[in-house]
């Protein structure tokens, strides 16, 4: 029987990775570090060993946050994808950087000490879909000029353009 794999990348498509089998270990983290670099509340992570993770896409960027750990990032974008302890067989990916984010729920909630206070009443705020009514075209025309890459495996990034060939 084939193990799975799942794929990810940055927002912009120029850094794409693959983990060969499920990843371990789905966590929020909130220590300060992992809200400054997702520039949020909190990092979702899950992991996997070196040898069953590749890059298939592109160069990350990586920024030394400690001595001990390395963040990955798409130095084009800024997508945070990767943590790392400097020397380890393992490597995290940013949950959120998968094609199916959906597919790794987290188990536990990390780095507590550092969670906003508030983070236990999100989940009973009002909830809205996305209305871009401000803007000329609204949400059909974010839609009609998404940048964004898709989120599956492309053959090449960005893709052609064939009304400006020749």
């Amino acid at each position: 029987m084939t193990e799975p794999s799942f794929s990810g990348g940055c927002q912009c498509g120029a850094v794409r990775y693959r983990v060969e089998g499920a990843l371990s270990y789905p966590h929020i983290c909130h220590c300060q570090m992992c809200q400054k670099a997702s520039g949020n509340y909190f990092m979702p992570l899950a992991g996997t060993d070196h040898q069953r993770f590749s890059i298939t896409r592109g160069v990350p960027g990586w920024f030394h946050s400690s001595d001990q750990v390395r963040r990955g990032f798409c130095a084009a974008c800024g997508t945070p994808l990767f943590f790392e302890t400097v020397g380890d067989n393992h490597i995290a990916v940013t949950l959120g950087s998968l094609d199916d984010p959906s597919a790794f729920p987290p188990v536990s909630q990390d780095g507590v000490e550092g969670r906003v206070p508030f983070f236990h009443a999100l989940s009973g705020l009002r909830e809205k879909s996305t209305d871009r009514s401000d803007l000329p075209g609204g949400n059909d025309a974010i839609f009609a000029s998404n940048h964004q890459h898709p989120d599956h495996n492309t053959e090449k990034w960005p893709p052609e353009d064939d009304t400006d060939a020749g």
